[in-house]
């Protein structure tokens, strides 16, 4: 297995950097709580991957606009998605000219920071996700793309994939910044308080999340490679059951803003409402990719 691959507390993109601070690595409906995934601390047991959702939300807004754990698996799957279009735009405008760009790294779904997914993690751990799926090449690519050809077909790519962000990246990036205000919101900072205290009955020893986060980089940094999965998972059981208390005043706060938020900006969430799915789904048509997303 493969160690894992993760930004914690880097931007997901300029477009949303000040707020949207990244775990690890999305169903359409939020999962409940599983009940065979054992206690923290308890043995580990065997859990079923990760596998891919395509049914989208009934309202494009939570798409977009996460304010739940459950509704970021959207988030990821809509950010992945613009990324393979780029990628397929780029692809195909190659083999049209009898070329193949370079392989690339994978893309990986990858969770929030500030919007943590605890049913996923405590299931899957801190590092696990499920896998996107990779396009099989085009067989009429006969030789490697030259410079010239990947960077016209580089902007192509690009105005693809920027099509679609301009649907919804702008509003999305003042979202992620009024969650900001949530940080300093004196029922989170309280909740907060008592995190180290939960987490050392885990055998985990931090000052404070960020403290886990260095932690859980360390173990799985230095974990044999047969072990991750279960360091992960045992990390992951710890990190949700403690952070569940912090949720249960975070998600409702982040819901209210959300809504004040909705109001703010009616005009966009009209555009968004009408325009990003029909446009999502155009762009699977051409370029032969789906819309997908990790789901428990």
């Amino acid at each position: 297995m493969a160690r894992p691959t993760h930004r914690l507390r880097l931007p997901i993109r300029a477009a949303v950097a000040v707020a949207a601070v990244l775990l690890t690595a999305c169903s359409a409906d939020p999962a409940p709580h599983s009940a065979d995934v054992a206690a923290a601390g308890g043995p580990a047991r065997s859990v079923t991957p990760a596998h891919l959702s395509l049914t989208l939300p009934a309202d494009p807004v939570r798409l977009a606009l996460p304010a739940t754990g459950a509704e970021t698996r959207w988030t990821q799957g809509l950010d992945v998605f613009v990324q393979q279009v780029s990628r397929a735009a780029t692809a195909s405008c190659a083999a049209e000219r009898g070329a193949a760009v370079p392989r690339q790294v994978p893309l990986a779904f990858i969770r929030f920071f500030e919007i943590p997914d605890l049913d996923f993690i405590a299931r899957h751990g801190t590092s696990e996700s499920a896998a996107v799926p990779t396009p099989t090449p085009d067989a009429s690519a006969t030789r490697p793309a030259g410079p010239a050809v990947l960077r016209e077909c580089g902007a192509e790519g690009k105005s693809a994939a920027g099509a679609l962000r301009d649907l919804y990246a702008p509003l999305q990036q003042r979202w992620f910044t009024e969650l900001v205000s949530l940080r300093h919101d004196p029922a989170t900072v309280k909740a907060l308080r008592a995190l180290p205290t939960c987490l050392a009955g885990h055998g985990i020893r931090v000052r404070d999340e960020n403290g886990f986060f260095a932690l859980a980089d360390a173990r799985m940094q230095t974990a044999a490679p047969s072990q991750l999965s279960r360091e992960s998972r045992e990390l992951g059981r710890a990190y949700a059951t403690c952070m569940r208390p912090v949720e249960a005043v975070r998600e409702p706060a982040r819901e209210r803003l959300r809504t004040q938020f909705l109001k703010a900006h009616a005009r966009e969430i009209r555009v968004l409402r009408r325009t990003l799915v029909p446009a999502l789904r155009h762009a699977e048509t051409r370029y032969d990719v789906r819309l997908a997303f990790p789901a428990p």
